[in-house]
């Protein structure tokens, strides 16, 4: 594959509101889940909220919290202006839109669904432009002034990574000269009472890979990515390297216990890259904090990487931001790259005892030049990207 410069990326989640804010919590170990404090949600919960989403006003057609929470990501980090850079060089219409989310602005219909009429008969609500899937993509090529394709993607909790795979798809095809990419997912009542009907939700913060693990925590995220095809003058630069996907279609809920999807998603992606197991310093796990997942992704970790290579989950900080963790975590695989780090599971007292990969519960400070990020969903789909320094 051809590897991709990451021209300009901003993200938000409950750990932070920026990239600076972001690598801040990292550095300093700082989570950002706390007991719920929502309305109509199930008791003794923690979520990963983004506070200062609620302020935001989005274009009004548009209103909602996941476009809140776009609206915010967006204000962050230049990169709008990267965006208008980049207008000026290669065109609106070269600049194709490719985001993720899995539930969109659905609390818009969770509102309207409690205020229908005794008919049953829903009140009048743009639903096209809040809870409709491509409502995101819909927004933000609006809001950027962009005319390339616009593509949305829903595939679980790989969606905002398998935008960067399918974003660089179109690129080589011809379709566009760049992409903005990424993905956001907000906290609504389906996501947090679905996940309680299946008893995944953690009894408190969640804490992946350790031995006392119990579930996930629901966290709502937006991040975005820029993304062009790299030059000879990019060696250095920090960009998409490689990507891979699968779809195992083992249960609709669970995954392999083998992670033979989680297995050729990683595969795939150091083959696009180019790269042998060993060339990866960290791999930033899926790492949901639920006893199968992270059993199974221990097991397909180590039978790509053994015990050699530093892994762990940083949704201890943000919670499982849906569609949005794979994009989320790209940026935190950027982060991480830039200041050689690697963070260390949060929470964490023992790891689980019959786990072989690198888990790491601290952070350490080391050459990060190349990051493999694993993104995992429901009814089986795998994404893997390979983050790094382009050669």
């Amino acid at each position: 594959m051809t590897p991709f410069r990451i021209t300009a990326m901003t993200a938000i989640s409950a750990m932070g509101v920026g990239l600076a804010e972001t690598r801040d919590a990292l550095r300093n170990r700082r989570g950002g889940l706390r007991p719920c404090d929502l309305p109509c949600m199930p008791d003794g919960v923690w979520i990963g909220r983004v506070p200062a989403a609620e302020a935001i006003e989005p274009a009004a057609a548009f209103a909602c919290r996941n476009a809140r929470l776009a609206e915010l990501a967006l204000r962050q980090d230049g990169f709008v202006a990267a965006v208008e850079e980049a207008k000026g060089r290669i065109g609106a219409g070269r600049i194709a839109v490719v985001l993720g989310t899995s539930t969109s602005g659905i609390e818009e219909t969770e509102r309207a669904w409690a205020r229908r009429g005794a008919d049953g008969a829903l009140p009048p609500y743009d639903f096209a432009r809040t809870h409709d899937l491509h409502a995101l993509p819909r927004y933000l090529r609006e809001r950027l002034g962009l005319a390339g394709p616009c593509v949305s993607i829903s595939t679980a909790c790989t969606s905002g990574a398998r935008s960067f795979l399918d974003a660089a798809a179109l690129i080589d095809a011809g379709f566009a000269d760049a992409a903005v990419v990424g993905g956001a997912d907000s906290l609504c009542r389906l996501t947090l009472h679905g996940f309680a009907s299946l008893e995944l939700l953690s009894r408190g913060p969640t804490r992946p890979c350790a031995e006392d693990r119990d579930g996930i925590t629901i966290g709502e995220a937006a991040s975005f990515a820029l993304i062009e095809r790299a030059s000879p003058e990019d060696a250095g630069r920090i960009g998409l390297l490689g990507a891979g996907a699968s779809a195992d279609g083992h249960h609709m809920s669970s995954p392999h216990p083998e992670g033979h999807g989680a297995v050729a998603a990683m595969r795939a992606a150091l083959g696009a890259a180019g790269l042998a197991p060993a060339a990866i310093d960290y791999v930033n796990m899926h790492g949901t904090g639920t006893r199968a997942n992270d059993a199974m992704e221990d097991r397909a970790i180590a039978r790509i990487f053994g015990d050699a290579v530093p892994c762990s989950s940083t949704k201890g900080w943000t919670g499982h931001a849906l569609g949005a963790s794979g994009a989320l975590e790209a940026a935190i695989a950027a982060i991480c790259i830039e200041d050689g780090l690697v963070p260390g599971c949060l929470g964490v007292d023992r790891v689980d005892p019959g786990f072989t990969a690198g888990i790491v519960v601290e952070n350490r400070a080391a050459r990060v030049d190349r990051v493999l990020s694993n993104s995992f969903g429901f009814g089986g789909s795998n994404c893997a990207l390979v983050i790094g320094r382009i050669p």
